[in-house]
């Protein structure tokens, strides 16, 4: 391993870090409030560690896989402790445990909160708790090299090690323009979002928050009954499609602005993607319309809001589904497993290898029938690879691993089931809220500092999709490093 590659890339996501605190700064002064300073004192700590790696000379300059592991693993774990500092040195979140809690949940897109009142934050504190989203929601690694193209071919080991997804490729030949394109669609649909939003009567900050953390695919609101505080239509439309369109493969808007508009509609997970969320949207309405509200129109207003904030593992609330039937409520925990598609800024396990295990499952049974045959998986026209598949296998076994882990950690605080499984399923995938005392209209202030450590690793873990964090506890992972 190449450790002043490693330190050296880290040093650069910290500055770009730093970078990412000036908005949350310049709305602070703009507000006039008197905690700004928390954000000049992060902004100086973050440099005063930042520049000296960044000052390290580099006799080897070629990354490896082993090393873009190791720098997006290191790089989300020292994002979110540095990006605690604001809430801890303000004194909005006194324990440093909840403030790291609290920003890795923001980073991972997760948008589980251990705050009870968040209306009384600072208009700045706000704002950094819900920026993290955006930031989160592409990944801070595509976002260092949109900025700093400079590691050039480098770059596509640490996309590898962090995007969504079963193989995050390149748009164009150059890693740094295929960030730069990326981004270039997420800023637009951002400024696309703020602008319906306040058009739809939803107050410019609050705008900005909630658009944050929808494309982000996060849920942070500023208000303490989240989107349902506004009981606005128009604005749970909104909402609603901009969650749907940050579920999908980025990738998928590139096509269509080079011409290719029916790109969406030739993509097996894409269609896989929107006929699992029209499925349970159908069934759902269907429930609740006989148990909990009182016409059809109400009823599928509250399903889709609610079936696409989980299954984007956006996270956003509507209604307490707390209330719903227990069919209801299981299908909505099926979901928190499914996530968004590959390419997208959602989580969970993705659509893509759902949609591969069940046509490996399907190949199987014909292999019983036909033990003579020779069946391929295919997505679309194309043959999916036995490489492929076996990841997809071997990414399903780790997910679950990971999930009975953390159940088995969580469930030393004495909780009840639907607590203690749904909160490690909802940081797992990404998602926020769950059942119980983590649920709707509910937080995870209560889980002793034991879990919420556990749980802040297990977002981490879910957002970079298992590998570079179970990959760097292992020791053999560090042998015969090259400095």
């Amino acid at each position: 391993m190449n450790l002043r590659l490693v330190f050296k890339s880290i040093g650069l996501l910290l500055i770009c870090e730093a970078i990412a605190l000036i908005p949350s700064l310049i709305v602070s002064l703009i507000y006039k409030e008197q905690n700004a300073l928390v954000f000049f004192d992060t902004i100086g700590i973050l440099l005063s560690f930042a520049v000296p790696l960044c000052m390290i000379s580099i006799k080897n300059k070629n990354m490896y896989a082993r090393d873009g592991y190791a720098i997006v693993a290191l790089g989300w774990i020292f994002m979110s402790l540095f990006g605690a500092l604001p809430f801890y040195f303000s004194g909005a979140i006194p324990s440093f445990i909840d403030a790291f809690f609290e920003t890795s949940s923001g980073f991972t897109t997760t948008g589980a909160s251990i705050l009870t009142n968040i209306e009384v934050l600072p208009r700045g504190i706000l704002f950094w708790r819900s920026f993290t989203h955006w930031i989160g929601g592409m990944g801070v690694i595509v976002l260092t090299l949109a900025i700093l193209p400079s590691l050039g071919a480098r770059g596509i080991q640490m996309m590898k090690a962090e995007s969504p997804g079963l193989n995050p490729g390149k748009l164009v030949p150059k890693v740094g323009e295929t960030a730069k394109i990326l981004y270039g669609i997420y800023i637009v649909i951002t400024i696309v979002e703020i602008f319906l939003l306040r058009l739809a009567g939803m107050p410019l900050f609050d705008a900005f928050i909630h658009t944050f953390g929808t494309v982000g695919t996060g849920g942070f609101s500023s208000m303490n009954a989240s989107v349902g505080a506004y009981n606005s239509v128009i604005i749970e439309i909104i909402i609603t499609v901009f969650m749907f369109l940050s579920g999908a493969n980025f990738a998928l808007y590139y096509y269509m602005i080079k011409g290719n508009l029916r790109a969406p509609f030739k993509d097996s997970e894409f269609k896989f993607y929107f006929g699992i969320i029209a499925v349970s949207v159908l069934l759902i309405t269907l429930d609740i319309n006989a148990n909990i509200f009182n016409n059809i129109w109400e009823s599928l207003r509250y399903s889709s809001f609610q079936v696409v904030s989980i299954v984007t593992t956006t996270g956003y609330v509507s209604t307490d589904f707390e209330k719903w039937s227990m069919f209801s409520k299981i299908i909505i925990f099926i979901l928190m497993f499914i996530g968004g598609c590959a390419g997208s800024t959602g989580g969970a396990m993705k659509n893509i290898r759902i949609l591969l295990l069940f046509k490996i499952m399907k190949r199987e049974l014909l292999q019983i029938i036909h033990p003579r045959a020779v069946y391929s998986v295919r997505l679309g026209k194309k043959a999916v690879d036995e490489r492929t598949l076996s990841e997809v296998l071997g990414f399903f076994f780790m997910y679950i691993i990971v999930f009975i882990a953390g159940v088995l950690i969580i469930s030393l605080d004495n909780m009840d089931w639907g607590t203690t499984i749904s909160s490690v399923a909802a940081t797992l995938g990404n998602i926020g809220p769950g059942f119980g005392i983590v649920g709707a209209v509910g937080n995870y202030s209560s889980l002793s500092d034991i879990s919420k450590v556990a749980l802040s690793l297990i977002m981490i873990v879910g957002r970079l999709e298992i590998y570079p964090i179970l990959l760097i506890s292992l020791p053999s992972f560090w042998k015969r490093v090259s400095i």
